[in-house]
């Protein structure tokens, strides 16, 4: 008798209509992987809409409510845990790094209930903290932040969790993406937010602001090959960073400005200015609800420091690889002009450069 080849089973990916989760389920799909993605119920599907019914399974669940994520799981033996809040701010004082925390220890239990054989976590480069200087962190450097946001405090928690799973019997690998950029960016995230308000900025006479120190910033179909990479030959326990190149925010912008045709920005503003206008920002909130575009624990620990990290062990382990900064900010640009995401007036200044430097 001949047996029949073992089918692997399906793939879970939580958080799968988020920036990089829709993004990551369309390349599994289209890499030929039967893929379930969990979804809330008030969730958009709009970035999953037009794959294809028999490779893609909806499922709703939340990641705070272990039975739907148990449900979610019936079949999959990989899970892929991107869900998060990317908030850095708000009214309920603990609540974002309770969610990161409390949703990550429910899955992984969830996970190892299903006996899923392999799970890669997102956490992100902002678990390292940052440096005074330019230089380089990998994923040796421990968080250096004496009190940092929520966003942070929630993702470092939630990664500190899921490795512990790892000496538990579950495999389980985290990567740590940079800023991420790029085109499927729907409900903008932080560097997405920067581009817009570059794009936008209309004021008279007033050169567009830029803090001192610098990020890492990556294209999010990078990230996504680097989960996609992970999930196949990281190994369990390890952190991987999954970065981009290097800039200050004056380059980056200066970047920007070169894809779009818009005028260079300005100088770097004072770290304490920045710090001020966090705390103005923060109370506007208090009073509106509206989340703030930044706030003061941020301008404090990033706004004059460095986020630089070399991504050296996943390009050794993985074989992973990353496109210039220019390419990606290039096809973020295009991405948010097709979409609707910038007003015609500010359109029509704009002329996108795709030719990368020579």
């Amino acid at each position: 008798m001949v047996r029949a080849p073992h089918m692997p089973g399906k793939i879970l990916v939580t958080g799968a209509t988020g920036f990089v989760g829709a993004r990551l389920v369309r390349r599994l799909v289209d890499d030929g992987h039967r893929v379930k993605a969990m979804v809330r119920a008030s969730s958009s599907l709009r970035m999953l809409r037009d794959l294809p019914p028999e490779q893609l399974e909806i499922v709703e669940g939340d990641v705070l409510m272990g039975a739907t994520v148990f449900r979610a799981l019936a079949g999959c033996d990989r899970l892929f845990h991107v869900a998060t809040m990317t908030k850095f701010w708000d009214r309920t004082p603990g609540l974002i790094e309770q969610t990161a925390a409390r949703g990550t220890e429910l899955v992984m239990e969830m996970a190892r209930r299903r006996g899923v054989s392999r799970v890669v976590f997102t956490s992100s480069v902002a678990t390292l903290g940052a440096l005074a200087s330019e230089g380089e962190m990998d994923e040796t450097h421990e968080l250096n932040l004496a009190d940092p946001d929520e966003y942070v405090r929630g993702k470092h928690r939630a990664e500190q969790i899921a490795l512990s799973h790892a000496s538990s019997g579950l495999e389980v690998v985290a990567v740590l993406p940079g800023v991420i950029v790029g085109p499927g960016d729907w409900k903008p995230a932080p560097g997405g937010k920067g581009i817009l308000a570059f794009l936008g900025w209309s004021a008279p006479l007033v050169d567009f602001p830029v803090l001192g120190g610098g990020i890492n910033g990556v294209d999010v179909d990078d990230v996504v090959g680097g989960h996609v990479l992970a999930m196949e030959k990281g190994r369990s326990g390890e952190r991987y960073i999954l970065g981009g190149e290097n800039a200050t925010f004056e380059q980056f912008f200066n970047m920007l400005a070169e894809v779009s045709g818009l005028p260079s920005p300005g100088g770097p503003v004072s770290k304490g200015l920045a710090e001020l206008l966090g705390r103005l920002l923060e109370l506007r909130a208090r009073l509106t609800g509206k989340e703030p575009d930044f706030t003061y624990r941020e301008a404090r620990d990033f706004g004059a420091a460095y986020s630089w990290v070399t991504s050296k062990k996943a390009e050794d382990e993985l074989g992973y690889t990353h496109r210039p900064l220019r390419r990606a900010l290039a096809r973020a640009v295009q991405w948010y002009l097709a979409n609707g995401y910038v007003k015609p007036a500010d359109v029509a200044r704009i002329r996108v450069d795709l030719r990368l430097p020579a």
